[in-house]
């Protein structure tokens, strides 16, 4: 079965990337997570990203911070398509990783969610799954439509309690 890789640099990523981790595991994608610093263990990312494809990885979802380079290199070396999240931190709020990740330079293209994004990535990297999976495709409907009702019930209480209430009970 295919799978998505998620790659972070520094286990202090991991309460965010786990979000896209929820996502597969929601839609039933499988997946496999871990931690390799480009930076620090170079041997070990060429090695992991070199290796995607023989692991059935169709989609990478790697997130970085600061100079964010993790992305970038795995879709270097990883012939298809990989998914940057940009990670917050303390000095630029996600905005250097940000730019870093969506600046790369032609041939060798990152798609890109929202800083902090890890969710989305997971639903992109599903989407892009979908393409040659019907059953993917219906859970990504039902997925859609949950979210539509949600919305719908709050709108409904909204309509119900005035929004004064409403601020109250969230």
């Amino acid at each position: 079965m295919p799978k998505v890789g998620i790659v972070m640099g520094s286990d202090s990523d991991m309460k965010t990337m786990s979000k896209a981790a929820d996502m597969l595991e929601k839609l039933g994608v499988e997946y496999e997570m871990t931690v390799i610093s480009a930076h620090r263990m170079p041997d070990v990312f060429f090695d992991y990203a070199k290796s995607a494809e023989e692991k059935d990885f169709k989609v990478i979802i790697a997130g970085a911070g600061m100079a964010a380079h993790l992305p970038g290199m795995c879709a270097a070396i990883f012939p298809l398509p990989v998914i940057g999240v940009p990670l917050s931190s303390k000095n630029l709020d996600g905005v250097d990783a940000l730019y870093s990740i969506v600046q790369m330079p032609p041939g060798i293209p990152v798609a890109t969610v929202a800083i902090d994004g890890a969710a989305n990535a997971g639903i992109l990297a599903a989407k892009i799954l979908s393409v040659s999976n019907p059953e993917l495709l219906e859970r990504l409907k039902e997925y859609s439509k949950e979210m539509k009702d949600a919305v719908s019930k709050k709108a409904e209480k909204l309509d119900q309690v005035g929004y004064k209430r409403y601020i109250e009970e969230m």
